[in-house]
């Protein structure tokens, strides 16, 4: 009963749907269990370049099916229109399935968010605005609605009678907005509800039943490690219950810690960040806007322009051993094709010290300088490789020395954005 997380080892983007694109087909269940539709996973494909939001990206494969897991927040608005635009493409869902138990984004968790935001000011994190944050924070006060409730037109109505007058009262006297009509919210949120209906299932016994029969399940994260609520760089970190991390993977479908066979985090080879807080390989000016245009970095989600930096090995190594590694995934290493040289940070200086621990200190992360190690470079084509031995010498010694920093071995790298550019060193199902 093989049961193989794949979740993103840094700030986020690492490119963890084009990783599950490949690997979904060796796989039976294809599951997201956590967060909403602020992670975004580009995936490339036959069906052309697809931005998911919330869908697995197991979706192109008619043959798995494909489950929303319990800890994940849906935007019905977001998924329907992701339904449509992947549906118009030739894809199929009958293979969707949603958990009852998911939490709802309602529109007052997305004025909410961006009203806070400019409330905020100078102090603000740097959400995508989709309203994930506060509707994981009526989640945790248990004031949210869940999909059981939505797609059940009296328990939506009783839900909604209670809920929004408070929304309402709140939007008023804190921000000063306008309140919210009940007739529509009610009217909006059941034509989602009757078209969303017919995917809602008991997801969890769903998946037990799956690992009974022997079969084989990919559970796919969101976000990154370093943006977890716990492990991130708080409090420029996403809202997601459970975490970010391998570990919150089990609460976030419903399956138990002993029956997770691999966990495998992808991570770029260089770093990127979206939004504010700290990022000590960020490379500001010519060199950054090189990194950004080279690798196409802006964000699926927001469009947003990445910071880029190069590769930190401190922080990436604090992220292998918070979750326990079995493998790891480089991908876009040929967007480093064309550099003399690539450095990497190998530890930092904080206060005068040399240190090779991540800060838990927000404020200390934002004073560290990086210490670097440089490489050669391989300046050559990497696109068509499909074996390790293809490579150019100089890219297997930037992934060995990657491998030595991190302490882990690295079981695909990923040549270009197409399902078939990688090159698999072990297999990973």
């Amino acid at each position: 009963m093989p049961v193989v997380i794949i979740i993103g080892g840094q700030w986020g983007d690492e490119g963890k749907g084009r990783v599950v694109d490949l690997v979904a087909r060796k796989a039976d269940i294809v599951a997201r269990y956590s967060g909403g539709n602020n992670a975004g996973h580009t995936v490339v494909n036959e069906f052309g370049e697809s931005r998911l939001h919330l869908v697995p990206a197991g979706i192109f494969y008619p043959d798995k099916v494909c489950v929303i897991g319990n800890g994940v927040i849906i935007d019905p608005k977001v998924l329907l229109e992701e339904i449509d635009d992947l549906q118009s493409r030739g894809v199929t869902f009958d293979n969707l399935r949603i958990s009852g138990r998911c939490q709802i984004i309602m529109p007052w968790h997305l004025m909410i968010d961006r009203l806070d935001e400019e409330l905020r000011g100078k102090g603000a994190i740097g959400t995508t605005a989709r309203g994930v944050g506060p509707c994981f924070s009526d989640k945790v006060a248990r004031a949210g609605i869940r999909m059981a409730d939505l797609i059940d037109p009296e328990g939506f109505r009783e839900r909604l009678s209670f809920a929004l007058p408070y929304k309402n009262a709140f939007l008023e006297k804190v921000y000063g907005a306008e309140p919210l009509s009940f007739d529509e919210v009610y009217s909006t949120y059941s034509e989602y509800a009757a078209r969303i209906a017919p995917f809602v299932t008991e997801t969890a016994e769903l998946v037990q039943d799956a690992l009974e029969r022997g079969e084989t399940i990919l559970m796919e994260g969101a976000q990154g490690t370093l943006l977890d609520l716990d492990a991130g760089t708080y409090e420029f970190v996403t809202s997601a219950t459970p975490s970010s991390m391998a570990a919150g993977a089990g609460v976030g479908l419903g399956i138990g810690p002993t029956q997770i066979s691999k966990v495998l985090a992808v991570y770029k080879a260089y770093q990127t960040r979206v939004g504010n807080g700290p990022m000590p390989t960020e490379l500001m000016g010519e060199e950054g806007d090189t990194l950004r245009e080279r690798g196409h970095e802006y964000g699926a989600t927001t469009g947003r322009p990445r910071r880029c930096g190069w590769f930190d090995a401190v922080a990436s190594r604090y992220t292998r051993r918070l979750n326990n590694l079995t493998g790891m995934v480089m991908t876009r290493l040929d967007v480093l094709d064309d550099y003399p040289t690539i450095k990497v940070c190998t530890a930092y200086r904080l206060d005068g010290k040399v240190t090779k621990i991540f800060p838990s200190s927000t404020r200390a992360l934002m004073r560290v300088e990086p210490i670097y190690e440089e490489l050669p470079g391989w300046q050559k084509d990497t696109k068509e490789c499909r074996a390790f031995k293809d490579l150019p010498p100089q890219a297997r010694s930037y992934i060995k020395r990657i491998e030595e920093l991190v302490g882990c071995p690295i079981d695909m790298v990923s040549v270009g954005p197409q399902r078939e550019q990688a090159v698999i060193i072990n297999p990973i199902i």
